[in-house]
């Protein structure tokens, strides 16, 4: 096995992980919902993913030959509630994960010790990686927050629930010493 190619396995199933946690999330709101913010300062579920679209779209597009920080994009108006419906919010969410995920599906082991730049700054493939994976989960923190804060008891868990963790970790347990004796 090589390490390199196993990370690249490992790093596409976490983002795809973040993916899901997301689009889960956006399915249980309203289209009142992505457009909540707490107050002026804070962003709406529906800005946070035009952002992270705008972001995505921008750092994964000729991922490996031009800057991450595209001259076309306008990262300023990805802060702007103007998304009309969860529709054009989750083909807003598709095209930036489309993107995120043909980029890496298109790299090598060797691609990871290659240079690349974001915003002029030099990164290892590998750094960048690891700097958007952060950045991703830190916003799909903040859309699950909101998402459970919205729908209140009627919020649908994506993780084990509370008061589940003795009987998850007995079913796990169970799956996996299954899955060692075959």
């Amino acid at each position: 096995m090589e390490v390199g190619n196993e990370y690249l396995r490992v790093v596409i199933e976490r983002f795809d992980s973040l993916r899901d946690l997301g689009v889960k999330t956006i399915h249980q709101l309203s289209e009142e919902d992505i457009h909540w913010n707490y107050n002026d300062d804070s962003n709406s579920i529906a800005v946070i993913v035009k952002h992270m679209s705008g972001n995505m779209v921008s750092r994964w597009t000729d991922f490996l030959t031009t800057d991450g920080e595209k001259p076309s994009r306008k990262r300023d108006e990805e802060f702007e509630n103007d998304i009309t419906s969860k529709s054009e919010l989750l083909k807003l969410w598709d095209a930036g994960w489309d993107t995120l995920f043909t980029a890496l599906k298109s790299l090598n082991e060797q691609d990871l010790l290659r240079n690349i730049t974001i915003r002029g700054e030099s990164h290892l493939v590998l750094e960048a990686i690891e700097r958007q994976m952060a950045h991703y989960a830190y916003h799909i923190g903040q859309i699950v927050y909101v998402g459970k804060q919205l729908k209140g008891e009627e919020w649908e868990s994506l993780s084990i629930p509370k008061g589940k963790s003795e009987e998850y970790l007995r079913e796990m347990q169970e799956k996996h010493k299954g899955a060692s004796e075959e």
